[in-house]
């Protein structure tokens, strides 16, 4: 909405077919009309709220799994693009998983956009579908938000899913910056460099490529640990039958992305029982805001599948360890989902 404050508003399908047929029907011309609710919100309003509460040293909760909540509800797992099609296939239920999330007390909801990178399409076939998959996610999570009236924080998920190594970082780049474009462009209240399963490399080619955008941006990483030296390391479990892929050392690698990364890192899509002894790192060697979101499962075709289950309460036991490790973001991953956010809010009492 224009006017003295500029302000982020929703505009239904419906208001705006009305609107287009009395402009037609009145011979309306070079007129300007406000298709909106009138509710609208400062367009950096969530994001300054959350700077607030984390200046402040409040505790911020993140949503948690979305492609497992999405699975227990009907939607279709995509052989490729897991959860990324359902944004467009089953509209509704992404907006009611957001919805759960806001509801069990998250501070910030993502777009279910991680497995939508501009790579990862292109690979599958589906490079003409990359604007409307990433425009629906960020559609969707708003309309979660409207229907909440609360001041959430929309976080646009750009991951290195897709980004295949062998080809060199360079090849990334364009797929990077034309997913947080998108997003940006949509109205996300900030960024989440989704760089988990990444070596530092890739990780620092995300980072790079956000650089210039003037919303807020957040990096998470993931980690494991080397069992000969048993240094936390970056690195992943793509399977939970398989050993860890293991790359970086991971303080030194996060030395070297505090030299151009300010915003908070989170410690994402690593064990449970890695998390925390990951959190004690970075908290020797980065000053800024960390964070926490770890998983208990693993997309392995054609569904999750998931570790020992871990209960809502011993969730909010563990986020009680990783807060007093200093992580100020917690939330979940793969496996973690509206109970365990649920568990965790009560944290912020």
């Amino acid at each position: 909405m224009q006017g003295p404050e500029n302000k982020l508003d929703f505009s239904n399908v419906l208001d705006v077919a009305n609107y287009f047929t009395l402009a037609t029907t009145n011979e309306v011309v070079n007129e300007t009309f406000n298709c909106t609710r009138g509710n609208g919100r400062k367009i950096m309003e969530a994001a300054e709220i959350i700077k607030e509460k984390l200046d402040n040293r409040k505790l911020v909760i993140l949503d948690g799994a979305m492609g497992s909540e999405l699975e227990k509800s009907g939607a279709k797992m995509d052989k490729n693009l897991w959860c990324g099609s359902c944004s467009v296939e089953f509209p509704e239920l992404v907006t009611k998983v957001h919805e759960d999330y806001i509801k069990a007390g998250a501070d910030v909801i993502t777009t279910n956009t991680y497995a939508c990178t501009p790579i990862s399409m292109k690979n599958y076939g589906l490079e003409d579908s990359i604007q409307e998959f990433n425009q629906k996610s960020v559609e969707v999570a708003k309309k979660a938000i409207e229907n909440s009236k609360k001041d959430i924080a929309l976080a646009g998920s750009v991951s290195a899913s897709g980004s295949f190594y062998k080809f060199g970082t360079k090849a990334m780049i364009p797929g990077f910056k034309e997913q947080i474009k998108i997003l940006t462009e949509e109205g996300v209240d900030l960024i989440i460099l989704e760089a988990m399963s990444s070596q530092a490399d890739i990780v620092q080619t995300m980072i790079e490529c956000s650089a210039k955008i003037n919303i807020p941006v957040w990096l998470s990483v993931s980690c494991v640990i080397d069992d000969k030296t048993k240094n936390i390391m970056l690195g992943y479990n793509d399977s939970m039958d398989s050993p860890p892929e293991i790359y970086e050392n991971f303080e030194n690698s996060l030395n070297r992305f505090a030299k151009l990364h300010k915003g908070p890192i989170l410690i994402a899509h690593s064990d449970i029982s890695v998390t925390g002894k990951a959190l004690e790192v970075a908290k020797k060697n980065f000053s800024g805001i960390l964070g926490a979101y770890p998983n208990t499962g693993h997309y392995e075709k054609p569904h999750w599948k998931f570790a020992d289950d871990v209960t809502p309460n011993d969730y909010l036991e563990y986020a009680k360890s990783w807060q007093k490790s200093g992580a100020q973001i917690i939330g979940g991953c793969c496996g973690l989902g509206v109970e365990e956010i649920k568990a965790i809010a009560a944290l912020k009492k």
